[in-house]
């Protein structure tokens, strides 16, 4: 009986001193939920290595025995495939079914967007790891939403910081139609017009980028941002590369957040008609902007590891996965945002923890209706901070991460830091490594240099000199005539017509000269002036010249025409009154004309052409000046229908006296080998009375 009895208390002091304090070193579960965005063909699938980074912190917060004390977090998780619909429907099953999660972790915009919006209706805060839409930080919308993955407005300072570094003053965009990008590409818009930077076009497309590329091809888009998912990226690029819209001319900026041989992989799978080789052809050379996701200081963090020995603790867990490449997965680059985004539920969890302990309360007491536990959730995850393997993990009051941007380039297939950069206090890293095809910055634009087109000087000058020759021998002609004003025969030609005609011949070659003179001799101020004078002195020429002929046509055909008892006798004021009604009429015209409606310099401008040695990004603008005025066709009308009708009627009067000779007038006959086709004729009435006009 005594050993029976002993056994029995040796039992008790057994249970008492092994069984219950094991019982009471049993941790009790702390539950959040997890959606991440695994499989699927849109949107961004960068669960594929952010679940395991966040299984990695999961086992790492569990094994600190200074946080969470007597808790151990546990994870419950689902694959929303980066769908909205799907990614609401996880969140209802998570939420619905037992445990109580006392948080959230989010992938994708799009999804945060649906969860984000609903999870105040539950009083849970949701931390997203790899949403970067700007429409997230709105606290009215989103009063519960933090997130480890930097807005992407955070990209769109460093963007307008190096186009100001390379003065690139005129860009333009193409965006997939998703709200993280729409509302990113209108935040950059603001920055760019705060900038002075000129955004020439916005191309936007669903599914399909093909019209958009071409569009900015149309648009003559050297400096070029790309806002799309990574799927979207490489449709994009294969259009690039079909359209030439890169090399030595144009500088795409890319997101970063892509894995590093994004351009390469999936092309089978996707169906993109470009091969390996082209998709890297058309990346060459591209910048990326991306919020620092990796620490870039080799320093122990919160984990106790440093950014290093995490992603060789990541490399592994990827390849017991089945990853033979370790960058291979979608999200491998966001993987540190995962990690510290479960050492920030964990800090803020041991914060609350230690906030309700002193009021002698519980986090076990959260439920989905408990506003004042959820109210120090919010508090301790907004007040969050320590350095993680992302680098320093800080919330702005609108959720936001702060955090550093890099800036890299695509160099023979490979991305190359270029810098970093540092939004609140606007300090630019700069490594200049940068390397650009051709070894010259890319222009902005296509340079564009106005030649003006003008008469050839050889074609001026020889046409100068036979208008010169033509002038001179005229005023010979006038000397002529004068010296021999007192020969009968000269004085019966008439010589004042005859010198009328001289002058107007005269001012007709001297318009050549004035019609010669454009740009490379004349300047725009004086070039309205050189308008006035051509049409001054060509119409006065024609005027003089023509009127001249005509009075004495007029007066050939007005004698032949008179009875034998009329007086044939030619008067000579006759003849200038008639010239002078002409000359009257066009100083009339032009009078007017110069004073209503001046002849101005216009400048035709012709299609753009590429000069045939030029070694820049250069096109010439031809461009050609007119003398013009705002009703240049009423004004020319005018002119050429009067003169038009005069030189109708010459014709007509010198058709009908093609063969008469007057003795008044003697050079009015014109000799034609008709007249001596008439005498053969046998026409003797008409021969007759031609012959007894000429006796007269």
């Amino acid at each position: 009986m005594e050993v029976s009895a002993w056994t029995r208390v040796a039992w008790v002091v057994m249970v008492v001193v092994v069984v219950i304090p094991r019982a009471e070193a049993t941790p009790r579960p702390l539950n959040i939920g997890g959606i991440f965005p695994i499989g699927g063909s849109d949107g961004w699938q960068g669960g594929q290595a952010c679940q395991p980074a966040a299984m990695l912190a999961m086992e790492d917060v569990n094994q600190r025995p200074d946080l969470l004390p007597g808790y151990e977090l546990n994870l419950a998780w689902n694959d929303s495939l980066c769908e909205p619909g799907l990614g609401a429907a996880v969140m209802y099953d998570l939420l619905y079914n037992p445990p109580t999660k006392l948080m959230l972790l989010g992938g994708c915009s799009t999804v945060c967007t649906t969860i984000g919006e609903a999870a105040k209706m539950w009083n849970l805060v949701v931390l997203s790891y790899g949403s970067s839409s700007p429409a997230l930080s709105d606290r009215q919308r989103f009063p519960t939403f933090f997130r480890t993955h930097p807005s992407a407005t955070v990209h769109n300072p460093t963007r307008i910081r190096v186009m100001q570094k390379y003065n690139w003053s005129r860009v333009a965009i193409i965006q997939q139609a998703e709200e993280v990008f729409i509302s990113t590409v209108e935040d950059l818009e603001v920055r760019c017009k705060d900038a002075g930077i000129e955004i020439v076009t916005r191309q936007s497309f669903l599914t399909d980028p093909t019209d958009a590329v071409r569009n900015l091809k149309r648009q003559d888009a050297r400096i070029i941002v790309g806002l799309f998912y990574v799927s979207a990226a490489r449709r994009v690029l294969c259009e690039i590369y079909k359209n030439k819209l890169y090399g030595k001319s144009y500088v795409w900026f890319f997101i970063g957040w892509y894995e590093d041989n994004w351009f390469e992989n999936h092309l089978v799978e996707e169906n993109l008609n470009c091969t390996r080789e082209e998709m890297k052809q058309a990346a060459e050379g591209h910048l990326t902007t991306e919020a620092l996701m990796w620490n870039k200081d080799n320093e122990k963090t919160i984990s106790g590891m440093t950014a290093g020995d995490f992603r060789l603790r990541l490399n592994q867990a990827l390849i017991d996965r089945g990853y033979e490449n370790q960058s291979t997965p979608v999200g491998y680059q966001e993987a540190p945002l995962a990690y510290d985004a479960i050492w920030s539920v964990a800090l803020a969890l041991n914060k609350t923890m230690e906030v309700l302990a002193a009021v002698n309360r519980s986090i076990e007491e959260f439920t989905y209706t408990n506003e004042e536990i959820a109210r120090e959730l919010y508090k301790a995850m907004n007040a969050t901070q320590f350095l993680g393997v992302s680098g320093r993990v800080a919330f702005s009051t609108d959720g936001d991460r702060i955090a550093w941007t890099q800036v890299e380039q695509m160099i023979d297939g490979r991305y190359h830091k270029l810098g970093y950069y540092h939004v609140q206090t606007d300090n630019l890293t700069w490594f200049n490594r940068e390397q650009w095809i051709g070894s010259k910055v890319p222009q902005d634009r296509t340079i564009v240099r106005r030649q003006l087109r003008t008469v050839s000087l050889a074609l001026f000058i020889s046409m100068c000199t036979i208008s010169t020759i033509g002038a001179v021998w005229a005023l010979f002609l006038l000397g002529f005539t004068f010296a021999h004003r007192h020969r009968r025969l000269i004085q019966l030609s008439h010589p004042a017509c005859n010198n009328i005609t001289l002058v107007g011949i005269v001012l007709c070659l001297g318009s050549i000269f004035l019609l010669g003179l454009d740009g490379q001799f004349v300047s725009q101020q004086q070039f309205p002036t050189v308008c006035g004078l051509r049409a001054w002195c060509l119409t006065l020429g024609f005027t003089l010249a023509y009127g001249a002929m005509f009075s004495k046509i007029w007066r050939v055909h007005r004698l032949t025409t008179k009875t034998k008892m009329e007086n044939k006798r030619v008067e000579p004021w006759k003849l200038y009154v008639m010239v002078g009604s002409f000359v009257v009429v066009d100083v009339i015209v032009l009078s007017v004309w110069q004073a209503v409606d001046p002849l101005q310099r216009r400048l035709e401008v012709f299609p753009l052409e590429k000069p045939k040695d030029a070694v820049e990004d250069i096109k010439i603008k031809p461009e050609l000046e007119h003398c013009e005025s705002k009703h240049n066709t009423i004004w020319l009308g005018l002119l050429y229908g009067y003169k038009g009708l005069l030189l109708i009627f010459g014709l007509f009067l010198a058709y009908e006296t093609r063969s008469i000779k007057l003795k008044q007038i003697n050079d009015s006959r014109l000799k034609l080998t008709k007249h001596l086709e008439w005498e053969r004729s046998g026409t003797r009435c008409e021969v007759l009375r031609c012959r007894k006009i000429i006796s007269d």
